[in-house]
């Protein structure tokens, strides 16, 4: 792949990941500028390695799911204690991203009675 960046190669490979890391989220440019607190424009040239984002860009992305560890260096972050996530999850989560914030607080409401339902079954007790 041929790039045109005055050279530096290294911000190629950073725009290169973070485009490869919003694409496994199944996010849009829009999405990925909106949780990183800037103009779509902008983010958009941070994937054509145009211009290099700040700290707080990466520090918000984190948000979304983005492996920043991967996007700056190359190198998954190892989360043993992040347990992988099943197909069914990966959907469920997919479908929350991409619900309007109304909705997102309906799911919210309703998985946290699922779980609370469920804690009185096992125990006998009302979570909380």
């Amino acid at each position: 792949m041929e790039y045109v960046n005055n050279g530096n190669s290294r911000l190629c490979n950073f725009s290169d990941r973070l485009k490869e890391e919003r694409k496994r989220l199944g996010l849009v440019q829009a999405d990925m500028a909106r949780a990183g607190n800037v103009a779509k424009s902008t983010y958009c040239n941070y994937e054509a390695g145009e211009r290099e984002p700040g700290i707080g860009f990466l520090a918000a992305i984190v948000s979304t799911g983005a492996d920043v560890t991967y996007i700056i260096t190359g190198v998954r972050s190892c989360a043993p204690s992040v347990p992988t996530l099943s197909r069914e999850e990966e959907c469920l989560l997919d479908n929350y991203r991409h619900s309007p914030e109304d909705q997102k607080a309906i799911i919210q409401a309703t998985s946290a009675a699922f779980a609370q339902s469920n804690q009185v079954k096992k125990t006998g007790k009302k979570a909380g």
